[in-house]
C-alpha cells in the first residue's frame, strides 16, 4: 500500500481531503511551472478557434443532395429530437438549400463549399467530427457547454484546465492567452475563459485587439527597471505578510503572480506584438493586406507568435453582437461576410503552422457553439436564415496528434442530427485532453467536496481521429 492509498482510506478518507488540501498548496507556489504529460501525446500547445452564434455545417462542411431535392417544401418531423428542434420541425417550415457549390478536395475527398477556397486546399491535414451534441439550443448555455463543459456559468474553461494540467513552457508570457472580437464581447464574457473553481492563476488573459494588445507594457518615464523592482518587491512584501495571515488565498496568490508576469512581459512581450519582423509574404498569407481579413490575421498570426514561444493555450473568438454566425434571416448575404473573415487567416495560421514544423506539436481545433437547422419557420420572408440545432455541430481538428484527413460520425440526410451514435460534448473535450497528453479521470480537482473534471461524467476519446 502506497502512503497516499493509506491517507485515502483512513479515517473515512479525511486523510484524502488533507493531502489534496497539502498538493494544492504546495502546487500554489509556482501554479504554472510545466508538468508532465500524464500520457504520450504530440501535442504541446493548442489554438482554440471558436467562432461564435451558431456555424451552419450544412452550408460549410455536410453536402446534403436531399436539401435540394426538398428545397421550399415542408421538411419530413426530426426523429429522436426534444424541445425546440422538435417543436420547430414539426412546425410549418420550408426547407432551405445551401446557396453555395460543393466539390470534393485533396486525397481525402472531403466535400467542402466553395465559401471556404483557402481551407479547402489544408482538408488533408484536418479531422472532421460530425453530430455532435450540446445540452441546450440557446446561446448562452450552449457557449458555456462548448467551452467549459457545463451549461452552466461557474466551471473551469478549456484553456484553464489545460493550464492546470500541463504548466507553461514559458514564465514571461502568460500560460493561456484569449483574443476576442474587436467589434464586442463574446456571451459570457470573462466567464468563458476563467479558471471557475480551479486557483485563479489558471484564469486567461485577455489581449486587447489592434496594435496594443497589452496595456502599460511600456514602463512609465524615468522608472527604470530597478526602481521598479524595489517597488514590486515591496508590494510583494505587504501581500504576502496579509496572504500568511488567511486561509484560500487562491485569487491574492494569482495576484501577486500577475505583478511578476506583468514584470517580467514588460521585456519580452513587445517582441511578440510587433509583427514589423514578419516578411510581407508571412502577412498576406494571413491576410493582414485586406481590411476584411486583417483583423482575424492579425489574431492568427499573433496565435503562431504565441506557441512559437511556449505558451500553452491561446483561445481565438470570432463573431460579437450583429456580427455573429447567428443567421436567423439573410443567411445568403451574411455566412459568405462571416466565412471570408476567417477562411484565409486559419488556412494561413494552418499553412504557417506546418511550414515551420510546428504543426506537429501544436493542435488546432474550430468548434462553435452549435450548428443550423435545415429549414426556416418564417415563410413569409424572402430573404430566410436558419435557426439553433443543438444536434449538428461540426469540429475539426488538425496537427498535434490528429489523423489527417480523418472522419468521424455522420449526420442524417439533412444534417439536422447524427445519423447513429449522437458524440456529446464531453466526448470533444476527453478527445482534446487526450491529444495534449492528459487523462480526463486523472486531470481532477476537489471542489466543495467533489473531484471535478472537464468532463463531468466521462467522455468517449475518439481515437479514430488520433494518428
Amino acid at each position: 500500500m502506497t502512503r497516499r492509498d493509506l491517507l485515502l482510506d483512513s479515517y473515512l478518507g479525511l486523510g484524502g481531503l488533507s493531502l489534496a488540501g497539502l498538493l494544492q498548496a504546495e502546487e500554489s507556489s509556482e501554479p504554472l511551472a510545466p508538468k508532465k504529460q500524464h500520457v504520450a501525446g504530440k501535442a504541446k500547445n493548442c489554438i482554440f478557434l471558436f467562432m461564435e452564434g451558431g456555424v451552419s455545417q450544412m452550408d460549410l462542411f455536410e453536402y446534403k443532395p436531399m436539401l435540394l431535392k426538398f428545397a421550399g417544401k415542408q421538411m419530413p418531423t426530426a426523429i429522436r429530437t426534444v424541445g425546440e428542434l422538435a417543436t420547430f420541425s414539426a412546425a410549418p417550415n420550408r426547407v432551405i438549400p445551401p446557396y453555395w457549390k460543393f466539390a470534393q478536395h485533396g486525397q481525402s475527398g472531403r466535400w467542402m463549399s466553395d465559401l471556404l477556397p483557402n481551407l479547402s486546399g489544408c482538408v488533408d491535414d484536418m479531422a472532421f467530427i460530425h453530430g455532435i451534441k450540446v445540452d441546450n439550443n440557446n446561446h448562452g448555455p450552449a457557449v458555456y457547454h462548448a467551452l467549459t463543459g457545463n451549461q452552466f456559468p461557474g466551471s473551469a474553461s478549456i484553456g484553464a484546465w489545460v493550464t492546470y494540467g500541463l504548466g507553461s513552457e514559458n514564465r514571461d508570457l502568460p500560460g493561456f492567452v484569449v483574443m476576442g472580437d474587436r467589434r464586442g464581447a463574446t456571451i459570457g464574457g470573462a466567464s468563458v475563459w476563467g479558471n471557475g473553481y480551479l486557483p485563479a492563476a489558471y484564469q486567461g488573459t485577455l489581449f486587447r485587439n489592434g496594435d496594443t494588445p497589452i496595456v502599460d507594457l511600456t514602463p512609465r518615464p524615468g522608472m527604470t527597471a530597478s526602481k521598479q523592482r524595489e517597488e514590486l518587491d515591496l508590494l510583494n512584501w505587504f501581500n504576502s505578510k496579509h496572504a500568511a495571515q488567511r486561509t484560500n488565498t487562491s485569487e491574492l496568490d494569482a495576484r501577486i503572480a500577475a505583478y511578476e508576469l506583468a514584470f517580467r512581459m514588460q521585456s519580452k512581450a513587445p517582441d511578440l506584438v510587433d509583427l514589423t519582423g514578419e516578411t510581407e509574404v508571412t502577412k498576406k498569407l494571413y491576410g493582414l493586406d485586406d481590411p476584411v481579413t486583417e483583423g482575424f490575421g492579425r489574431q492568427c498570426l499573433l496565435a503562431r507568435r504565441m506557441v512559437e514561444r511556449g505558451v500553452r493555450f491561446v483561445k481565438l473568438l470570432h463573431g460579437a453582437g450583429g456580427d455573429r454566425w447567428d443567421d436567423h434571416g439573410a443567411i445568403k448575404d451574411r455566412l459568405p461576410v462571416h466565412s471570408q473573415e476567417v477562411d484565409k487567416p486559419i488556412a494561413g495560421l494552418l499553412k504557417d503552422l506546418k511550414s515551420r514544423g510546428l504543426l506537429d506539436n501544436t493542435l488546432v481545433v474550430w468548434a462553435s457553439e452549435m450548428g443550423r437547422t435545415p429549414f426556416d419557420n418564417n415563410m413569409v420572408t424572402d430573404k430566410p436564415g436558419r435557426d439553433h440545432n443543438q444536434y449538428g455541430l461540426v469540429v475539426w481538428m488538425a496537427g498535434g496528434g490528429v489523423k489527417p484527413g480523418a472522419t468521424f460520425g455522420e449526420t442524417d440526410e439533412f444534417s439536422v442530427r447524427a445519423a447513429g451514435d449522437e458524440v456529446p460534448m464531453r466526448d470533444i473535450h476527453a478527445t482534446l485532453l487526450r491529444l495534449m497528453g492528459l487523462d480526463q479521470n486523472r486531470l481532477t480537482y476537489l471542489h466543495a467536496g467533489r473531484y471535478k473534471k472537464l468532463t463531468d461524467i466521462g467522455g468517449r476519446v475518439i481515437k479514430e481521429i488520433i494518428a
